[in-house]
């Protein structure tokens, strides 16, 4: 039998992508789309579905706030998978108290992973478990909201057999080809020690730092030009000496909006 689940995001298109990839995969019946937080409280409650995914950053209520909610109210809680774009900071926290995330833009391997956590947790009920885990979740995040989370400034790059201490601002951006992560500066090139782009991020400042596509992470502050590109697609031309062109993808294209009121 397969899970029944809820997408829950305020973009289409990345309503549209995570649908197409759940039936890609099989497993997975959608039951319902919603829009806002207003909508995830409501259609949790009448669907009763096995997963929901839950965009973190919607207008009216939040991810979290969603969650609140559903536990004021004894909402029987659902497998709970957020999809996020920012904060890469709480990719941890998400980790540490066993609720799962999704890094848009998603990748088809990691929502099938994601898709047989949901299912393994199900056959094992811990109800009253999981929602302490959410709870305390919740009061993690508060406490990182009010905190923040400090960066140490500096990355280390290998370039050349040397270990070279970069101050983040220097960095233009950084990409990912066949496992291997490119660092780019106006002045060094080289290649960073962390294995994912996610692990990357953490070290960031999420504040100056984007992750524009599956393979870039740029910094806002080095983007020279945003360049128009077919079907309302953009690419970002960069300010290191080779003026990269960086991709935007499809579910990045309303941050991109934001950033630069395009």
């Amino acid at each position: 039998m397969p899970l029944t689940a809820l997408i829950i995001d305020d973009e289409p298109l990345a309503r549209q992508e995570l649908q197409y990839l759940l039936e890609r995969g099989g497993g997975v019946e959608v039951l319902a789309h919603g829009t806002n937080g207003i909508e995830a409280v409501d259609l949790i409650q009448t669907h009763k579905p096995d997963v929901v995914f839950l965009d973190v950053q919607m207008p009216g209520l939040d991810g979290f706030a969603v969650l609140k909610k559903l536990l004021d109210r004894k909402v029987p809680m659902p497998q709970v998978v957020f999809a996020t774009a920012f904060n890469q900071y709480a990719v941890r926290a998400f980790e540490v108290n066993a609720v799962d995330y999704l890094l848009k833009p998603f990748d088809q391997k990691r929502v099938m992973q994601t898709i047989e956590k949901a299912a393994a947790r199900l056959t094992t009920p811990a109800e009253s478990a999981s929602e302490a885990k959410l709870d305390a979740l919740l009061r993690l995040m508060e406490e990182q909201s009010q905190g923040g989370k400090a960066h140490s400034g500096k990355v280390i790059v290998r370039a050349q057999s040397r270990l070279l201490l970069v101050n983040q601002r220097e960095i233009c951006f950084a990409s990912i080809e066949e496992g291997t992560i490119t660092v780019v500066t106006p002045t060094v090139e080289g290649h960073s020690n962390c294995r994912t782009l996610e692990e990357l991020m953490d070290q960031l400042d999420p504040e100056t730092f984007w992750r524009a596509h599956r393979s870039f992470v740029v910094n806002i502050q080095h983007i020279r030009e945003v360049v128009p590109w077919f079907k309302s697609s953009y690419q970002l031309r960069m300010d290191d000496p080779k003026k990269t062109e960086i991709p935007v993808s499809r579910a990045q294209t309303k941050r991109l909006r934001e950033l630069f009121n395009l």
